[in-house]
């Protein structure tokens, strides 16, 4: 199947027999006539400005061992490092000197399996790990990748002989005490996987284990809302996506008959959209043509909706990076207001900065009160958004 992500993703800088991939050029779009880049002029300044003093507030609060704010949740680190690699004020080939550290504390946090974690939450520790390791574009973390990568491929729940369990088929959970698969970290291990892609593709290293995408897509179908692909009960018919087939964080809505399916939300909406496109799915397929819809309907940058301000600044992160990957300039909502989200976004972000360069949730579910992490998320969105702007 063609992918309908930005051709630009096959423009990756080479050296020696690897390609070098960060996310911001993954999803870095390609010109565009009916939209220049003159209107994102200025907010561009503004974007440089705000990442540039949210990356010196979490330099500010990194620990002097290298790791952000908890040394049993590597991800942390992983987002800062992450944040501060996709820095557009960098020069090219730059690693910040206090990132140095950083990089090496991650490191020595990878086991034996190729699992970078300290104490519980393997597969989301790990999945953002790749993600700050490939950042770099450094080939000295090519081994550690590819260990790690092959640790979430793992992962992958078989439950094809089990039917109580096969709802969770071919998706990927948080392991350990966690049984089931769940699109959030499905989404995120399907997005280290992809961007790690090119290092497992090495003519140079032995063959690697891939993902069963088949049964991938089996599990993202079977958490959308849409009668049409989904077999499992429940569901209403919006294509919007659930956390897990047969929950939703956002609950259920009550029918007038009597009966009750579940809500869909936000940001598991733009999370299975993004997956769908890394499973190489056509923008005419049902499933995608059904979410985007969704989307288009439901877009808001006030609230993740279904969930309100729970879990807004991910919300945020994974809007740009699935609109940025399905080529998306405008979004239409139900009145017919066409939508520049860029724009929308970017400013919303903007506007809730705090004095010191940091962005703060008051609402503490999926610890979204800490500044550490919400200023990671704004910061990496805000990155999205600028290297998405179609360049002249």
């Amino acid at each position: 199947m063609k992918s309908i992500i930005s051709s630009s993703i096959l423009a990756i800088a080479t050296v020696g027999s690897i390609g070098l991939l960060t996310q911001s050029n993954l999803f870095a779009q390609t010109p565009s006539a009916s939209n220049p880049q003159a209107p994102y002029l200025s907010l561009q300044l503004e974007m440089e400005n705000a990442i540039k003093t949210g990356n010196l507030y979490l330099k500010s609060v990194q620990d002097e061992k290298g790791f952000w704010k908890d040394e049993n949740i590597p991800a942390y680190t992983a987002l800062a490092i992450a944040a501060a690699m996709r820095d557009p004020n960098l020069a090219a080939n730059e690693t910040p000197e206090h990132i140095k550290p950083a990089y090496k504390w991650l490191l020595s946090m990878q086991k034996e399996t190729g699992a970078i974690y300290g104490k519980g939450l393997a597969t989301y520790n790990t999945a953002t790990g790749i993600m700050a390791l490939a950042a770099s574009g450094d080939l000295a973390h090519k081994d550690a990748i590819l260990k790690a990568r092959a640790f979430l491929i793992s992962q992958q729940a078989d439950y094809s002989d089990n039917p109580a369990m096969n709802k969770y088929h071919g998706g990927i959970g948080y392991g350990g005490s966690h049984p089931h698969s769940d699109m959030s970290n499905t989404y995120l291990s399907i997005e280290a996987i992809k961007i790690s892609e090119v290092y497992a593709k090495d003519t140079k290293v032995e063959k690697q284990p891939e993902l069963d995408w088949e049964s991938a897509l089996q599990f993202i179908t079977r958490t959308q809302n849409l009668e049409a692909t989904n077999d499992q009960p429940g569901i209403s018919n919006d294509g919007s996506l659930n956390y897990f087939p047969g929950d939703s964080k956002a609950g259920t809505i009550k029918n007038p008959d009597g009966t009750e399916t579940l809500r869909g939300y936000g940001s598991m909406s733009y999370a299975g959209l993004l997956s769908m496109l890394y499973a190489d799915l056509e923008k005419d397929d049902p499933r995608v043509a059904a979410v985007t819809d969704w989307l288009n309907s439901n877009f808001t940058v006030k609230e993740n909706p279904g969930l309100g301000q729970q879990g807004l600044y991910y919300y945020f992160n994974v809007m740009a990076k699935a609109l940025t990957a399905a080529n998306i300039d405008t979004l239409t909502t139900e009145d017919g207001k066409k939508i520049d989200w860029r724009k929308e976004l970017s400013q919303t972000i903007l506007s809730a900065q705090r004095e010191d360069g940091s962005w703060f949730n008051k609402n503490s579910r999926w610890w979204e009160n800490q500044p550490e992490l919400v200023t990671c998320y704004a910061v990496l969105t805000l990155e999205q958004i600028y290297a998405s702007i179609p360049k002249k």
